[in-house]
């Protein structure tokens, strides 16, 4: 039986052939978008679990005393920001023999050198040396190898110093070892759980196209099994026939897949889901994973071809016997808009969020999708063949009603995965928006620094007016110095009161920021706490405290005190970075312009939303080939009615509308349904993940663009199957079996 179930798929005339070429084509598109999920999921993986050597600890220096009986390093670890990129840079002296080397450096940079990674020492050698080099004092030694980088993007720097130099930075740490264990980072569970999103939203997809691929032609194939049963074929040869029939085309298929994901490899390791690429030869899926493609894609189609047989199985008379399928219900729409409502209502109660609630309102709303497709599916065509005249929107419209349930199928994959992205997608730019619109958004290119002298926050009065002269020496540019309380030792919050002042500003430079406040009349200088919105990772956080000067705020002298952070802005570009380098010989940390702390805020959720796109961009895909497939499946299925029509006189663009019609109605529905829900549910959430009060962004052009063109991509190549039409119901072939 299963020779023979080879002969009946490699040699019973082009028909055949032709199907066996469409479930090739199908199968080899999903398993070429399943292979390259796996690789970039491998990729994320290999580089979260590579050994974190910045997360190495050590011991804080006692008293900032050097040991001289002390074998190991001085590290520095800290970042530092370029044109809105960061730049990972570790300072370094070693104690000892022994001191401890990062991975990918076979050695420490000596006293006056350092290594970069590749893509900093591009940046070295393109960017002026004054905006950027002059951070990094000594000559340049080598690169930094991969095993210390977590991709060819990543911008990282080890710079060679005494320990004396090292030691005099606030946060050095004594190293003896370095930790070669993986980072725990709150990002990579985010990560994993895109991931986690994305294979629900892309295998049900990819599931219903190889589901699709191997029910085409079902009808035809099921009237020669048939026949195949009045000859005397027992149920269990039948079914070893459809299985080898469907396992062949899905093997094939699979490695077709394998040999396109090849071809399509170089471009699959460009994508930057986490905001950088991945090493290439990090993005492959491993062996097993080959191997499980090749094996379970052919066992998936035998079982869909099983089941689609379930009726011949009866008798020899099944398929002569079959019933037109009952219509969907509207039952069906109760799970979605109970979701909806629950969501919308209980689950954000006087605006706290209920993850439960939450949680069972999205899951209804996912079962909801794909149960009231069909059900809308059948309004549409039914309002349509109401409302239109036309002979192929008829044709059309009334294959669609009696049929819904086949017409939904081969598009309800991509409904989820347009759901989720829709939410996200939504929800990124209010965030982004909220984030970037402290003070109304006149902060965002101010440069804030906090500045220390060598084991002490703050600078001498001396020291401080130094800097002052030096960054007021640029025309253009405003500097607001934040000045420490003379007795801030002894300040005391009170359990009651307000938070006490821990800083002073002078009136004249406060007069250059007005949103941060204004001074009393009078006033040369007022206290607050203005020193808490310099270095403040939370730009929202920043926006609750201002204004921080008003009428009511004492009045006090800011002469003879210490400079303990600035706030500096201009409007050039070049300025800002020269700045940003004289700022970092005073500062632990690198100084940073609001714009640039709410975009590290921000850069999580825009990461997930990469992720979302891609996602959203492959199910797309996926939903096309489903979408080809199934036309090519219904064109050699129906190639008798649709040759009757011909022949009675019907155009061929009546019969290709027809074909386009009902791939596309389906397609733009299940797309307007999944979004409009996706909006529903981020409507909802703003309040949580944004600022009180803000209204719902649209999303960014990638959204649309995803969107948008992926359903015009689906329906062009819809439109490359419209050939075969005309030659499948051409009059000379008005023979049939």
């Amino acid at each position: 039986m299963i020779s023979l179930g080879l002969r009946l798929s490699l040699r019973s005339g082009r028909e055949t052939a032709a199907r066996l070429a469409l479930i090739v084509a199908g199968v080899a598109v999903a398993v070429a978008v399943l292979l390259a999920t796996l690789s970039l999921f491998n990729a994320f993986q290999a580089t979260n679990d590579r050994p974190c050597w910045e997360c190495t600890q050590g011991t804080a220096p006692s008293g900032w005393a050097l040991d001289a009986t002390a074998d190991g390093g001085l590290w520095n670890l800290r970042e530092d920001y370029y044109a809105g990129r960061t730049i990972k840079r570790l300072d370094a002296a070693a104690l000892g023999a022994r001191a401890p080397v990062i991975p990918g450096l076979a050695s420490m940079p000596a006293p006056g050198r350092y290594y970069a990674s590749p893509a900093l020492a591009g940046l070295l050698d393109s960017a002026p040396r004054e905006q950027l080099a002059d951070r990094f004092p000594g000559e340049r030694a080598g690169l930094i190898g991969p095993a210390a980088l977590s991709g060819p993007d990543e911008l990282a720097i080890v710079v060679g110093r005494t320990p004396q130099e090292v030691a005099a930075v606030i946060g050095t740490r004594q190293v003896d070892a370095v930790a070669t264990e993986p980072a725990v980072d709150d990002s990579a569970e985010v990560y994993q759980f895109g991931f986690g999103i994305a294979a629900i939203g892309l295998i049900v997809p990819l599931l219903v196209l190889v589901g699709t691929a191997t029910r085409l032609a079902a009808t035809r194939r099921e009237g020669r099994f048939a026949a195949i049963r009045l000859v005397g074929a027992t149920s269990r040869q039948i079914n070893i026939l459809a299985a080898v029939d469907a396992a062949l085309g899905a093997l094939l298929g699979a490695l077709a897949g394998v040999v396109l994901f090849q071809l399509v490899r170089p471009a699959v390791a460009e994508v930057r889901i986490t905001g950088s690429r991945f090493f290439p030869e990090l993005a492959v899926p491993s062996p097993w994973q080959y191997a499980a493609v090749l094996a379970c894609v052919p066992l998936v189609s035998a079982g869909a071809a099983l089941w689609s047989l379930r009726r011949v199985r009866i008798s020899p008379l099944g398929v002569a016997r079959k019933a037109a399928p009952p219509p969907p219900r509207a039952w069906r729409v109760i799970p979605l808009l109970a979701g909806l409502g629950l969501f919308a209502g209980p689950a954000f109660k006087e605006g706290k969020p209920d993850a439960l609630l939450a949680d069972a309102g999205i899951a209804l709303i996912m079962v909801g999708l794909v149960l009231a497709g069909p059900w809308l599916t059948m309004l549409a065509a039914r309002l349509t063949a109401r409302l239109t005249r036309g002979a192929a929107t008829l044709l059309a419209a009334q294959r669609l009603a009696a049929d819904p349930k086949t017409a939904f199928r081969s598009v309800s994959g991509l409904v989820l995965a347009v759901f989720i992205g829709t939410t996200i997608a939504a929800l990124v730019p209010t965030v982004v928006k909220g984030q970037q619109a402290v003070a109304g958004g006149t902060l965002n290119g101010v440069l804030g620094a906090t500045l220390y002298r060598p084991g002490i926050e703050g600078l001498s009065p001396r020291a401080g007016a130094d800097l002052l002269a030096r960054l007021r020496a640029d025309p253009g540019v405003d500097v607001l110095p934040i000045y420490a309380r003379a007795d801030l030792e002894n300040v005391r919050p009170t359990p009651d009161g307000p938070p006490p002042a821990t800083s002073v500003v002078e009136c004249s430079g406060l007069a250059r920021f007005p949103v941060i406040g204004r001074c009393p009349a009078g006033a040369q200088a007022v206290m607050g706490r203005f020193d808490r919105i310099v270095g403040a990772d939370n730009p929202l956080t920043i926006d609750r405290l201002l204004p921080l000067a008003g009428p009511a705020s004492q009045s006090a002298s800011a002469t003879g005190l210490e400079l303990r952070a600035v706030m500096v802005r201009t409007g050039d570009t070049a300025t800002l970075e020269r700045l940003r380098t004289l700022l970092a010989g005073y500062t632990a940390e690198a100084p940073m312009t609001f714009a640039e702390i709410a975009q590290v805020r921000a850069d999580l959720y825009t990461r997930a939303e990469s992720i979302a796109l891609a996602m959203v961009a492959l199910t797309l895909v996926a939903g096309a080939c489903s979408l080809v497939v199934a036309v090519g499946g219904g064109l050699v299925e129906r190639r008798q009615p649709f040759t009757l029509l011909r022949l009675t006189g019907t155009p061929i663009r009546t019969l290709a509308a027809v074909v386009l019609l009902e791939s596309a109605l389906p397609l733009v529905l299940a797309a307007a349904l999944a979004a409009g829900a996706g909006f529903g549910v981020a409507e909802p959430m703003i309040d949580q993940l944004a600022m009180k009060g803000a209204s719902l962004a649209m999303p960014g052009p990638v959204y649309f663009a995803s969107l948008g063109g992926g359903l015009a991509a689906s329906l062009l190549v819809i439109l490359t199957a419209l050939p075969l039409l005309r030659r499948m119901t051409a009059p000379d072939n008005a023979r049939f079996e």
